[in-house]
């Protein structure tokens, strides 16, 4: 089951990425680059026109570069997937609302109740038996059946959560990346412009400054609109990584006051 859920993941990043990119290259295609193209060249003859001009900046030709198109989908990539994640964390924390053990309060749990209390949480919990609140309780009444020893029991709580943790935060890997991919493409942009600019030269010693300034203007614009999506991306990490931490923490509140906290094992005899 857990391996299905990791193969959905992966297919999902890869059908997720393919429809990003198709959806944006189309966008480029037919309004971002052709609205570029015309404010540059309604700009280019304004200038001829008059001698008092001033170039106006425009959201279309801050875009329209190839590096910056990258960036965007490899934003709205990241973000599909965090959202996916965020789905997953959400459905876990629905389960912390639920009383999974129906048990009546106050009542303790014994080793005769660990056996009724695994079909009980099987059964509870169909939607998502996979997810980290059953498997910790699972392991926790497994440990308490095994060892008759309360401590070892909220031990292996903890040790599911903690290895849930780790595991969380090794998925968030990919998403990383591309929080550090985004920037560099946008560096590429920035050298790429930057050499155009330089193999213009000649002619801005001509007096021609339009080649120059133009590329100047994608090395600054690739850099600016990359700076500023890497920004929004990593706030959005952020707010995944405090969801993930929530989660483990809310799991072992619910193991300690629902569980752990009504095991008792039984008096030996003197």
């Amino acid at each position: 089951m857990k391996r299905n859920g990791l193969t959905k993941e992966m297919l999902f990043q890869i059908f997720s990425l393919l429809v990003i990119f198709i959806l944006v290259h189309a966008t480029y295609v037919a309004l971002i680059r052709p609205s570029a193209q015309a404010f540059l060249k309604a700009q280019q003859e304004m200038a001829k026109a008059g001698s008092g001009f001033m170039q106006s900046q425009n959201i279309y030709v801050v875009l329209k570069d190839y590096e910056q198109e990258a960036c965007i989908v490899l934003m709205l990539w990241a973000l599909s997937i965090m959202a996916w994640k965020a789905y997953h964390i959400y459905k876990q924390q629905q389960l912390l609302e639920k009383d999974i053990l129906q048990l009546p309060d106050g009542l303790p749990i014994g080793p005769e109740d660990t056996h009724e209390l695994q079909k009980r949480i099987m059964e509870n919990t169909k939607s998502c038996p996979y997810c980290l609140l059953p498997r910790a309780l699972r392991t926790a009444i497994q440990r308490f059946a095994a060892t008759l020893n309360v401590h070892d029991a909220a031990t292996a709580v903890r040790d599911v959560c903690d290895s849930e943790a780790e595991r969380q935060e090794a998925e968030l890997s990919i998403i990383r990346y591309i929080a550090w991919a985004i920037p560099s493409v946008g560096f590429i942009g920035t050298v790429r412009g930057i050499g155009a600019a330089l193999a213009q030269a000649n002619k801005a010693v001509e007096g021609d400054i339009t080649g120059v300034t133009q590329n100047l203007g994608v090395a600054f614009n690739s850099t600016f609109v990359a700076l500023v999506l890497s920004i929004v991306l990593m706030f959005f990490i952020h707010q995944l990584q405090l969801m993930q931490e929530r989660l483990v923490l809310d799991t072992e509140d619910y193991c300690e006051q629902h569980l752990i906290s009504r095991l008792h094992t039984p008096v030996k005899p003197l």
